[in-house]
């Protein structure tokens, strides 16, 4: 059965970092501290292979753009990060 937890003293810092995680997330600042209390506190343990695996599905999923080392070092030039 879930636990009502009541948090004190928050410093403002992190009050305003975990408000703006919930935004973007589009949570509750309940759910966004649930959520980032799980992460923290049950981690959850990629095998390797997994992990690999999702790698290759993200880069699958970026559009076909190929960068040379001059392009790089331009963009370093240029001030981008």
């Amino acid at each position: 059965m879930p636990t009502t937890l009541t948090l004190k003293n928050i410093p403002d810092a992190v009050y305003e970092r975990l408000k703006s995680a919930a935004e973007m997330h589009r949570r509750s600042l309940n759910s966004e501290a649930i959520v980032c209390l799980e992460a923290v506190l049950l981690p959850t343990k990629l095998a390797p292979s997994e992990r690999l695996a999702r790698a290759r599905e993200l880069r699958a999923a970026l559009p076909r753009q190929t960068f040379f080392a001059e392009d790089i070092e331009n963009a370093k030039r240029d001030g981008r990060p």
